[in-house]
């Protein structure tokens, strides 16, 4: 009876809980630790700690090991283990020894919990975001995250396009933290949320006395990035004047605060954004043509997500983790009508937009699975989609059945075309349509886009 209540007690606390005999070896495994690292139980005892956590420290630096060494427990230290699924996951470990009615040592005990939050917290608190961020495997996009290293290396100016939500800004702080510049400031600046009236002092500061109510000096934001990065989001919305001194100090290096009798000098680097083509502004007239060569001198631009389709699946997986360690949820999979609904859906508002129709079934969801009635009203079905079975897991292939399925769905059965938009070679595409068992009506479909 006690060794039922005993392992009743570990399988119903959060933390991973396993215990190792003198030879490292795993003799008990509870539920939280089967969670955490992706291994069940009967797979784990028997086998070394180190094959099953797979940890960054296991070859030297043995926590267990130690522990049992010195007999000194150890408290909240830091690690990295390899899931089962590869992934890698930062987790916090204490130990402890264990003896018998002897007081002898006959193996250790190690609880960790999963510090994934945590480390995504401190992440979003100092920016530092990388391009192994930017989860993509589009082939648009890896070209583009190929790149990112020469960019960042090179200092010059970048300006980054798309369309909302494509995740400008996590582009520009990947750049920055990949650039010599990553251990200073890295200061971002909507110029479209304020007021042309605000903006000037808002970016080079402004002197006491330069207008009524301006008893001290402020530094602007010209000031704040010293040394490292300035952001302009959205530059196409900045006024004609504010252009003008924007364009001295991409020449000159040099910019004045309101008030101030003398220029200041200031080492920094422009990143610059827009959701719309800075190059038609110029035509139209407003934009200066000399300041967008100046900030033109590397271009990047986003694809909307409805480009690259192919990403929804890894997407779609990287928020349900996310939304799962926030807030405390454990939703496995959305049901295959579900993924149906986002797969045909053209996300005008991109991956922000996704973003919040995944939250939006967390809220809605009380189950392991997001159903159709949990995703946002306006995702109504609208299509039959092939049926999947419902009685399993929908796995990576099912998803990216589904990914292929919808592209052809959408040109018009053509294989060519379908093959072109996916980026894939002709023998490629046939052959993924044979490994994932997809049924192509006869009719191929390249003379109804004649």
């Amino acid at each position: 009876m006690k060794e039922i209540a005993y392992k009743t007690i570990l399988d119903n606390i959060a933390d991973g809980v396993f215990t190792v005999d003198p030879e490292l070896k795993i003799t008990s495994f509870n539920k939280s630790a089967e969670q955490i690292t992706g291994v069940a139980a009967n797979e784990a005892v028997g086998r070394r700690c180190s094959e099953v956590l797979r940890t960054n420290i296991c070859e030297q630096r043995c926590a267990l090991r130690q522990t049992m060494a010195t007999g000194k427990t150890m408290m909240h230290k830091e690690i990295i283990i390899v899931r089962s699924d590869g992934r890698r996951l930062p987790i916090g470990i204490s130990t402890a020894i264990l003896r018998n009615k002897d007081g002898e040592i006959i193996g250790a005990v190690e609880s960790f919990r999963d510090m994934s939050l945590v480390a995504e917290l401190r992440r979003e608190l100092k920016g530092q975001y990388t391009f192994e961020d930017i989860i993509s495997k589009n082939p648009k996009m890896q070209l583009i995250l190929k790149t990112l290293p020469q960019i960042s290396e090179s200092g010059a100016s970048v300006l980054i396009e798309g369309e909302s939500g494509t995740g400008k800004e996590m582009v520009a702080h990947a750049i920055h933290n990949l650039s010599k510049r990553r251990k200073r400031p890295f200061v971002p600046i909507h110029c479209a949320a304020i007021p042309d009236t605000l903006l000037e002092s808002e970016l080079f500061g402004y002197k006491a006395g330069a207008f009524t109510g301006a008893k001290r000096d402020k530094p602007g934001r010209f000031a704040l990035a010293q040394k490292g990065t300035l952001f302009l989001d959205e530059i196409g919305e900045i006024q004609p004047a504010i252009q003008v001194k924007l364009l001295r100090f991409l020449q000159d290096g040099v910019y004045e605060p309101l008030g101030a009798v003398q220029p200041l000098k200031a080492d920094l680097r422009i990143l610059a954004a827009s959701n719309k083509s800075l190059s038609e502004l110029v035509n139209k007239g407003l934009f200066r043509q000399d300041l967008y060569y100046r900030i033109n001198v590397v271009k990047i631009t986003l694809p909307p997500l409805r480009e690259r389709m192919d990403d929804l699946p890894l997407l779609i997986d990287h928020f349900i983790e996310r939304f799962n360690r926030r807030k405390g949820k454990h939703i496995h999979q959305l049901s295959p009508e579900a993924l149906s609904l986002l797969m045909a859906h053209d996300y005008p508002g991109n991956i922000r937009e996704l973003e919040n129709i995944i939250e939006h079934g967390f809220v809605m969801c009380r189950g392991e699975t997001i159903l159709p009635k949990h995703l946002p009203p306006e995702l109504a079905p609208n299509f039959r989609s092939p049926q999947l079975d419902t009685s399993r897991e929908v796995r990576l292939k099912d998803l990216e059945a589904r990914y292929i399925w919808e592209a052809l769905r959408r040109h018009d059965w053509n294989r060519l075309a379908t093959a072109k938009a996916l980026g894939m070679s002709k023998s490629t595409f046939f052959r993924k349509v044979k490994a994932l068992q997809i049924e192509l009506p006869d009719q191929d479909g390249r003379n109804s886009r004649a």
